[in-house]
């Protein structure tokens, strides 16, 4: 790998380098990837020389203070060797980019709602604790409580490799705060996971298919936000896809962020129905409710988080919602590699 590292360093040295930006792009871009696994895993090699010699110098003099520090050396060596297993999984052309979220609450009213934004905090928080930048790019409130809908998105290095597997129907079932009979609920919320688009020429966008508004913000966002109509909201006609942004200050920031959320989407929806031109595209029908839910979050009469894919489940529901999904991503990323074997 330092052998490759050395050519790219090499390529980006010669003179005429940055005559082709596009390329000049790729090769940086390359190098830094290479870079940072080259990185982890010297750093993981001298975690395990270091509990080594800890260990050796425990036998000789005898000293059981030591054993500590043993233990959490080998609870972050374990950690950050699952952790770059995890990453040789990663096979997929875009699983290295951003990752982009949309949520969006489906059957159970507020209820479903309140679940929307619960699902939100979990990847935000997952996002923050795996050093992810996590951007809201665009929520609509509820009625009463919780978010109808959001997108975030989630920069980082394999942010998409991770989070893919997360796309689907999130069943919860929990006493209902919303309801004074103390009643226990069902809501479902539905997880779309992209990768962000950043090749041009992936995806061929006519602008006469577009269909383009411009709202007032609403929300958090200060005064500039609400009292100018910098929103944009984009429908793609032929698809049905609709894509909207309100958190950047100007109608152009928001128009771009939008049609990179747009070529993401259109991407996402031509790799799922398998078809070549976005022309053949007829946008997705998902349905947030009983039956189709990837994974089901319960709170009452029992705790527990089960992946039905997968079979994988947790009985800690409350750690699984401040975000630590880390096993319920990896053994995801392990069935899927098991069966594309």
């Amino acid at each position: 790998m330092q052998n490759i590292i050395d050519e790219l360093e090499n390529k980006a040295s010669e003179q005429d380098f940055w005559n082709d930006s596009e390329n000049s792009q790729k090769v940086l871009k390359k190098m830094k990837l290479l870079k940072d696994k080259l990185g982890k895993f010297n750093e993981l090699q001298a975690i395990y020389e270091d509990v080594q010699i800890m260990i050796e110098l425990s036998n000789e003099s005898n000293d059981l203070t030591m054993i500590s520090e043993v233990e959490e050396g080998l609870k972050k060596y374990k950690k950050d060797f699952m952790s770059l297993k995890m990453e040789t999984l990663f096979t997929g052309k875009y699983d290295a980019n951003n990752a982009i979220i949309s949520l969006h609450a489906g059957a159970g009213g507020t209820e479903a709602q309140d679940w929307c934004e619960m699902l939100l905090r979990m990847y935000t928080r997952w996002g923050e604790a795996h050093g992810y930048a996590v951007s809201l790019i665009d929520t609509l409130d509820g009625e009463e409580a919780g978010i109808k809908s959001a997108v975030i998105e989630l920069t980082g290095e394999n942010a998409y490799g991770y989070l893919k597997g997360e796309h689907g129907v999130h069943r919860l079932v929990r006493i209902s705060p919303f309801d004074s009979a103390g009643r226990r609920h069902t809501s479902f919320a539905s997880i779309e996971v992209m990768p962000e688009i950043e090749d041009d020429m992936e995806i061929d966008i006519k602008s006469d298919d577009l269909k383009v508004d411009t709202f007032r913000s609403g929300g958090a966002g200060g005064q500039h936000v609400n009292k100018t109509e910098s929103a944009i909201r984009i429908t793609h006609v032929p698809t049905g896809v609709v894509v909207s942004c309100q958190t950047e200050r100007s109608q152009i920031q928001n128009r771009e962020t939008c049609m990179k959320m747009l070529k993401s989407k259109l991407f996402e929806l031509k790799q799922r129905e398998n078809v070549e031109k976005i022309s053949d595209l007829k946008g997705v029908q998902l349905d947030i409710a009983w039956g189709s839910q990837i994974r089901s979050y319960v709170f009452c009469p029992y705790t527990m988080v089960k992946d039905h894919r997968t079979s994988y489940e947790e009985s800690a529901v409350d750690k699984v919602m401040d975000g630590e999904i880390d096993n319920f991503l990896n053994s995801k990323l392990a069935d899927d590699f098991n069966k594309n074997k």
